[in-house]
């Protein structure tokens, strides 16, 4: 058989059934978003519209291919014991004789084909496939010889071996294919189809996979199913018939992820109307909160100082926080909530930990060290989360120096790891690289991406403005002076450049927010140091904004610190307010540590004074319980953790 070069790009066999732009859409079929995806519910159509002639792809031969995959994208309500909904068939009209057709039954697909002649219908039948858990799959059928391969959402491919080949010369001239039925209502498609495309010659698979969103992973979906449906030209309906998923939950906060995405919980005891995001609960509408006034909640006791606290949510798990702990033995804690309390979950072997970073990438949970203690061979490690045991388990090792911070971000569906080396241990010199590592997906591990030449670098901070990609590090000290300048990077040509150099002092931390469209950056200043006096600690830190004429940050406001070490934004209803770590003036770790409030033109004003010890980091989160600060001391075995009250 001869195949044209056009035969053997995807066809798109989904498309070809609804109508050209401008006409109208076929009846009874409804677009529907489910679990932040659409499709198309067809179930409601007639078979003979969602139908179409083989000659239309099959131009320059009749006959089906030899060698071919199937990729579908489906979400499939569970079905009854003896329901078999058919996702696609091709049918000999005359004779009414299925020739090719895939259905699928609560936990089976079967693919059917009608050989010439004689030969009689043949069954493939992939068992023990859960496909019908209305959740969505993508699936990749290849068919070639006497090979069936089937890979579902990226996974391991399953592969049955047949006693006879496909068959090489299935006639289609007559014949007609069939979207979401076999030409009758019974076993009409009773989910949702967002992508159905054959492409000859060869397998999809690797066209789709590996893919961030394996159970949405794309070779051709119509594009009115990736556009915004509800944006119609002036005075005209949406194309199709549009309808979302939404289920509202009162009472205690159920559980948020993927699954959930979409879903709304009424907080009843709050007042407020929520959104899963996937990961965490998203206030919509809540009535408007202000600060009263802050109490004490918990007193934290830790194995040892903490330098870092990290509040992160698993989902489906919960709410978890890990202390970055001084001592080797036992190590670092990490704490769930529970019954409104943080309560010991599991200990890490840690080398003098600094700091904690939670992330994801794709569905794999993580949790990395930034370790300091100096040694020959100094390694901070990447943990991940065990869904079967429940803890986080040791996943990779990275060499570092000193490391004081993990930052971890994405760029164009990349993840990236920073780490800020803050001293070398074989010379003590702190004008060392700190270096960004990069998520391989083949070996599934992080690698080196670039290097960046930094002064005792104690933290990195990733933001966003606009379409624009920033990082930018608190250097502390050169070996001589903490007056030296940080150093904000853009993201340009497929690596950081520098776009700003701002002078600070003894620099141990950013923290980046927005109020509106304006951006901010505050850096916390800890200390004065050079060659000509003592040590100052009661110094200036800095806010500084976004100027957009000049796109460069300019200082907006200095405020008064006692060897800053940390900054906190966090909001309450409407109100902004920023509040930092007072770690040491010079004589005592005794100090009041401050909450400021964001008055306009005024900038932050305080209006919180609270007590701390040796105070390192700030963490603010929010449970059905309220809302919380937390703070680390790395003079004390004791955190603590307050309650904002509102009214």
């Amino acid at each position: 058989m001869d195949v044209s070069s056009s035969d053997l790009l995807p066809l798109d066999l989904l498309s070809r059934v609804l109508p050209a732009p401008g006409e109208p859409p076929p009846n009874q079929v409804r677009m529907v978003q489910s679990r932040g995806s659409r499709g198309f519910q067809l179930s409601g159509a007639m078979a003979t519209v969602l139908s179409f002639p083989a000659s239309q792809i099959f131009t320059n031969c009749d006959y089906f291919p030899g060698e071919f995959s199937l990729v579908a994208t489906v979400k499939i309500p569970k079905l009854t014991q003896r329901r078999n909904d058919y996702i696609f068939s091709l049918v000999e009209e005359a004779a009414d004789r299925l020739l090719l057709g895939l259905r699928v039954s609560q936990e089976r697909l079967h693919f059917l084909v009608t050989a010439p002649g004689a030969g009689g219908r043949k069954r493939v039948t992939f068992k023990d496939v859960r496909l019908a858990d209305n959740l969505w799959h993508t699936l990749v059928l290849a068919v070639t010889g006497r090979y069936a391969t089937l890979t579902i959402d990226c996974g391991i491919p399953l592969e049955l071996v047949q006693q006879q080949s496909f068959p090489s010369v299935l006639n289609t001239r007559n014949s007609r294919f069939y979207v979401g039925s076999r030409r009758r209502w019974k076993g009409r498609f009773s989910g949702l189809l967002r992508q159905l495309v054959l492409l000859p010659g060869s397998d999809a698979t690797p066209r789709l996979c590996p893919s961030s969103e394996p159970q949405l992973a794309e070779l051709s979906v119509p594009q009115v199913l990736t556009t915004t449906p509800l944006q119609p030209a002036p005075g005209l309906l949406p194309a199709y018939p549009y309808e979302a998923e939404v289920r509202v939950t009162s009472g205690n906060e159920p559980s948020c992820s993927r699954r959930q995405q979409g879903q709304l919980w009424f907080n009843t005891l709050r007042r407020g109307l929520l959104v899963c995001d996937g990961q965490a609960w998203i206030p919509v509408l809540r009535d408007k909160e202000r600060l009263d006034y802050v109490e004490d909640y918990q007193d934290l006791y830790t194995s040892s100082e903490t330098f870092d606290v990290e509040v992160f949510s698993i989902p489906s798990v919960g709410l978890f926080m890990a202390a970055a702990n001084k001592d080797s033995r036992p190590g670092s804690g990490v704490y769930k909530w529970t019954d409104g309390r943080f309560l010991l979950y599991q200990n890490i072997s840690t080398q003098e930990a600094r700091a904690w970073k939670y992330f994801t990438v794709d569905d794999k949970v993580f949790l990395v060290v930034a370790n300091s203690k100096e040694a020959d061979r100094e390694l901070s490690i990447i943990y991940r989360w065990s869904w079967s045991r429940s803890r986080f388990l040791q996943y990779q090792t990275i060499q570092t120096h000193s490391a004081r911070d993990w930052e971890a971000f994405r760029i164009h569906n990349t993840s990236f790891l920073a780490v800020a080396n803050h001293r070398r241990a074989r010379d003590s010199n702190h004008n060392i690289h700190s270096v960004i590592y990069s998520w391989n997906p083949v070996t599934k591990l992080f690698e080196v991406n670039q290097t960046l030449l930094t002064s005792g670098a104690y933290d990195w901070e990733f933001f966003m403005v606009g379409p624009y990609h920033f990082l930018v590090v608190a250097n502390t000290f050169d070996g001589v002076t903490t007056s030296i300048s940080s150093t904000v990077y853009i993201w340009m040509d497929g690596c950081f450049q520098p776009f700003q150099h701002i002078p600070t002092l003894g620099a141990t931390d950013w923290e980046v927010f927005h109020i509106g469209e304006r951006y901010f950056l505050a850096v916390a200043n800890s200390q004065r140091v050079d060659e000509r006096g003592p040590s100052l600690y009661t110094i200036n830190s800095t806010i500084y904004e976004l100027n957009t004429l000049t796109q460069t940050f300019i200082r907006f406001q200095d405020i008064l610190t006692h060897s800053a070490v940390d900054w906190e934004f966090f909001t309450v209803g409407e109100e902004k307010f920023l509040v930092v770590a007072n770690s040491h003036d010079g004589s005592s770790y005794s100090l009041n540590s401050v909450v400021y409030r964001w008055q306009g033109y005024e900038g932050f004003v305080p209006v919180h004074s609270l007590p701390t010890f040796g105070c390192r980091d700030w963490e603010h989160f929010s449970t059905s319980n309220g809302s919380f600060l937390l703070y680390s001391s790395a003079t004390s075995r004791l955190s603590k953790v307050f309650k904002l009250k509102t009214f």
